[in-house]
C-alpha cells in the first residue's frame, strides 16, 4: 500500500482551509484517510500551519510520502529537516559500528 502524506480540502466555496493527512494514494483527495496530522490555513496572513511532528516524523520514517505543497508546508514547520537530521545521525551510527567491528 503506497501512502501518501497531501491536503484535504475543506471550508466553503472560496475559503479553503485545508487538514494535512495521510492516505492511501487510491483514495480520492477527500475521501477516506488514515491519519490527520495537522492543519493549513492559507487564508490568513501569514498563513498558519500546525503539524503533529511525532505523527509526521513517525509517517515520513516508514516511507510515506508527501506531495509537493506538502513537502513544502513541512519544510516551513521544520519536520523535514528534523527528519534529515535524525537520517543522518542514524547513518553515522551505523557507519561508526562498521568501523569499530
Amino acid at each position: 500500500m503506497a501512502v501518501k502524506i497531501r491536503l484535504r480540502r475543506l471550508g466553503a466555496k472560496k475559503r479553503p482551509f485545508y487538514r494535512i493527512v495521510v492516505a492511501d494514494s487510491r483514495s480520492p483527495r477527500d475521501g477516506r484517510f488514515i491519519e490527520e496530522i495537522g492543519y493549513y490555513n492559507p487564508l490568513v496572513d501569514p498563513a498558519e500551519v500546525k503539524v503533529e511532528m511525532e505523527r509526521a516524523l513517525y509517517w515520513l520514517k516508514n516511507g510515506a510520502q508527501p506531495t509537493d505543497t506538502v513537502r513544502t508546508l513541512l519544510r516551513r514547520a521544520g519536520v523535514l529537516k528534523t527528519f534529515a537530521e535524525a537520517k543522518r545521525a542514524a547513518k553515522q551510527g551505523e557507519t561508526s559500528a562498521k568501523t569499530d567491528a
